[in-house]
């Protein structure tokens, strides 16, 4: 079985390629420099139909004419040129919209989703928290029922897309009791930006994805109505725990783009850069490292393919969960170590000039560490990959 793409995701990919080289690579160094997060062009990605891939036509999507597949393509290209507007479209998709596609009531979905679908606005997705990362069941954040109203107690860290202009609203987890045992019951919340009670806190200051939104989130007596629960009570861990494998696939992606920009990038330097003669790509010890960066490139790329063709085949019925997970996280640990490893070998390609902030390679370098620990740290996908072999690794 093969993974290779049809003719309409390679048009598809054409069209998204077009639209990043034309509307993102040429601002994406002083966005960067200058951390901006470019509203326009976020929406003009929605304009194009990229954030409603996976969504129904009811709600302005793409329906049957897109797919998971579709959405790897879309983030790889973007994130080839930039990673931060990559990783904008990685979290509007798969944490700000699929939560509340795959869990929301109808009313949820009638009144966030076609903004949301059609990139006007966008959402965040309210997991980490400062004392909370890889062992999300130790989420502190408090919802207690008062009056049908929420009233929610804690603390967010991390989130993406949550503190923009265009931000409607963030799904976040919350402990709404405890079950028999004593562990936490922790339930889904949507919590509309601006209200009381809802701060979020100034933007962190990172060492890359400068061009994206991240910030904390604080809640102090915050109020929202009962009927903002997302899914059922108590099953908010277990719902964004399916949501992740989601996103580790999608993550993934986004780091087939990374390595495919190092790889572009790193070629066309090889072929300029005049020494002792000749061009330094005639030299083994250059043209060796490039050519692992194509096998990584490849690899990398087939792995999210199968990860994404396992999850589209839900659509005729066919859904393997289980097998799912274990594509989801070996995509996401071999292509996301393997773009830190390809930033490393670009910026070697590259010589001094892969030092200086002017040669787009130091910004993939310093984008690409995120890559390893977000949607579940390395060690994470190691843990979750052995237990799929049947290993009882804790």
């Amino acid at each position: 079985m093969g993974f290779e793409l049809s003719r309409e995701h390679a048009e598809f990919r054409q069209t998204v390629r077009e639209f990043a080289e034309a509307e993102i690579a040429p601002h994406a160094a002083k966005w960067d420099k200058d951390h901006h997060f470019p509203v326009d062009v976020v929406q003009k990605m929605g304009g194009l139909g990229l954030m409603g891939l996976t969504a129904p036509e009811e709600y302005g999507g793409a329906g049957d004419d897109g797919d998971f597949t579709s959405l790897c393509v879309a983030i790889e290209e973007i994130g080839r040129v930039d990673q931060s507007l990559g990783i904008t479209l990685e979290a509007a998709v798969g944490l700000g919209i699929n939560p509340i596609l795959t869990f929301g009531t109808q009313e949820q979905k009638d009144r966030w989703l076609p903004d949301l679908v059609a990139g006007r606005t966008l959402a965040g997705f309210g997991l980490t928290e400062p004392g909370a990362g890889s062992d999300a069941g130790a989420t502190r954040t408090k919802a207690d029922l008062d009056n049908g109203e929420w009233v929610l107690n804690g603390a967010k860290a991390f989130i993406t897309n949550s503190g923009s202009e265009i931000t409607s609203l963030v799904t976040v987890t919350a402990r709404t009791g405890v079950r028999e045992g004593g562990k936490p019951e922790i339930s889904a919340i949507l919590v509309p930006s601006g209200t009381s009670g809802f701060t979020v806190e100034p933007p962190y200051d990172k060492l890359g994805w400068h061009a994206s939104d991240t910030h904390g989130l604080s809640f102090a007596d915050c109020r929202v109505p009962e009927d903002n629960l997302v899914g059922e009570r108590g099953r908010g861990y277990a719902q964004f725990l399916a949501t992740l494998d989601d996103g580790r696939v999608a993550i993934a992606a986004l780091a087939v783009g990374c390595i495919q920009a190092c790889l572009d990038l790193s070629l066309q330097y090889a072929g300029e850069r005049q020494t002792m003669g000749g061009p330094i790509g005639r030299k083994q010890g250059v043209a060796f490292q490039i050519a692992d960066l194509q096998v990584m490139a490849e690899a990398a790329r087939l792995l999210v393919y199968k990860a994404a063709a396992i999850k589209d085949a839900a659509r005729s019925g066919r859904f393997d969960a289980q097998a799912f997970k274990q594509a989801a996280s070996i995509a996401k640990l071999y292509a996301t170590e393997s773009a830190v490893t390809a930033t490393r070998i670009a910026t070697q390609v590259f010589g001094g000039y892969g030092f200086m902030e002017e040669y787009p390679v130091v910004r993939f370098y310093r984008d690409a560490k995120v890559l390893e620990i977000g949607e579940g740290t390395s060690e994470v996908q190691r843990m979750l990959i052995a237990r799929g072999l049947g290993l009882p690794v804790e």
